[in-house]
């Protein structure tokens, strides 16, 4: 029986010695883990929302590309159709609009305004393209008092249209200007009803090499392209060669100069990192190959847009697509991303804890034996003040009674050497007792000894 509580003291003092000493390295390692996690990027939602024109620069077709490639990824592009690329921005900036990125034309007027928004590369050359009727010109001033299409209301391509025609002041009257959409457009300029057209779209797109084809409808070359790069920073100069669209019917029966602004990929500032690189891959893909303007690895490229490049778009063109994403699928490269911080708390805390930990258990099972120590020190110091019989045998009975309680403190066995030392240097002393004791006269003799 009293062995059965013997054993039931040790084990609660055991729990409490554990609770005492892991408690508190428990709630440091909680307080480290909370605080990382504070700073663990969250994971990347399955949707990106996207913004596209719907009359401009072939976006439609490349929303299309994107969302096949990223569905790959098992991230799911919602494409939002757009009147423009001001209406783009607009929603980009919109905090309750839900949408993430954007297609857009390099050149917006009030793009400048967008605060939130940053730029992950320019993607193509998209020219403008004007094309008219009536006798050749050699430059937009020869417009003055026709009626020309500019584009829909809230467009790029009417944006720049009327940033060239203010330039070349050719915007007032007796200039008729129109907005009209691009297939209403081409269909009143071939029927005689408009006398120009202002278009912004690859140089790829059919419909631009079937409107250079039409009889009547000549297409404008920009003979000072190198002034307006000059002046709009945002605008490149190219060349357009002959007989490139179809070279059995000569078509354009001659070199084209055009100036063009750039299409553009632009995200709120907000986008998480793993989809801004996953946009970056898929942008290289649709865009890397070569086209009648582009060379091979030309585009995506860090070019002038209007707004600031991102830094996921700076670091993945200089040193391209992050590690993890090259050897790991996605979801695999973004959870060791992303978790990689957690390993600050296990170095910080955990290990140094986990040598802490053990040596604070030992000391708090070391202690209950260490102050008896104390006992057994004064024992010895009294001892050399030369004591009498009676004083030998009170200290023998304060040693075994030193004895009896050290034995009753519960120590796990794997700490028991302890105790056992501490016995050994009891009876260290207590032989030295002993042999005072059995050398000190009794009382009897000092009586005498004091007599005589």
């Amino acid at each position: 029986m009293k062995t059965d509580l013997l054993k039931g003291q040790l084990r609660r003092t055991l729990r409490r010695d554990l609770w005492l000493t892991l408690g508190p390295a428990a709630v440091l390692i909680g307080l480290a883990f909370a605080v990382t996690f504070y700073f663990v990027k969250p994971a990347p939602p399955k949707t990106i929302v996207i913004a596209t024109p719907q009359d401009e620069g072939g976006f439609r077709y490349f929303a299309r590309k994107y969302a096949a490639i990223l569905a790959r990824d098992g991230i799911t592009l919602e494409v939002r159709p757009t009147k423009g690329s001001l209406t783009s921005i607009e929603q980009l900036t919109d905090e309750h609009s839900g949408v993430d990125v954007a297609f857009v034309q390099s050149g917006i007027v009030g793009a400048e305004k967008a605060a939130n928004v940053v730029s992950l590369g320019a993607l193509s050359y998209v020219p403008l393209w004007v094309f008219y009727r009536g006798e050749p010109i050699e430059d937009v001033r020869g417009l003055h008092g026709r009626r020309i299409s500019v584009g829909p209301a809230e467009s790029g391509t009417r944006s720049l249209a009327l940033t060239v025609l203010k330039a070349n002041k050719v915007d007032a009257a007796p200039t008729e200007l129109i907005d009209l959409g691009r297939e209403e457009s081409i269909e009143q300029l071939k029927q005689e009803k408009l006398d120009a057209v202002f278009l912004v779209s690859t140089a790829d797109s059919p419909l631009i090499q079937k409107l250079a084809a039409v009889p009547g409808i000549h297409m404008l070359s920009f003979s000072r392209a190198d002034a307006y790069t000059r002046r709009f920073t945002y605008l490149t100069r190219h060349v357009l060669p002959r007989g490139v669209f179809d070279l059995a019917a000569d078509v354009p029966a001659q070199d084209v100069t055009l100036v063009a602004p750039t299409a553009n990929l632009v995200a709120k500032d907000s986008l998480h990192p793993a989809l801004a690189y996953l946009l970056l891959r898929a942008a290289s893909e649709v865009h890397g190959s070569a086209g009648m303007l582009d060379k091979t690895g030309e585009f995506p490229a860090p070019m002038e847009t209007g707004f600031p490049l991102s830094g996921e778009a700076k670091r993945y063109y200089q040193s391209g697509v992050p590690l993890l994403q090259r050897y790991l699928p996605f979801w695999a490269a973004n959870l060791v991303d992303r978790l990689w911080v957690m390993l600050v708390p296990i170095i910080a805390v955990v290990v140094p804890l986990g040598r802490a930990v053990p040596a604070l258990f030992l000391w708090r099972v070391r202690s209950r034996i260490v102050r008896w120590y104390a006992r057994l020190k004064e024992i010895e110091l009294q001892l050399d003040e030369n004591p009498g019989r009676e004083a030998l045998g009170e200290m023998l009975r304060r040693l075994d009674e030193a004895e009896r309680e050290v034995n009753r403190i519960p120590m796990p066995l794997s700490y028991s050497e302890n105790l056992y030392y501490f016995r050994e240097h009891i009876e260290v002393v207590r032989r030295r007792l002993l042999r005072r004791l059995a050398d000190a006269p009794s009382t009897v003799e000092q009586g005498v000894t004091a007599v005589g």
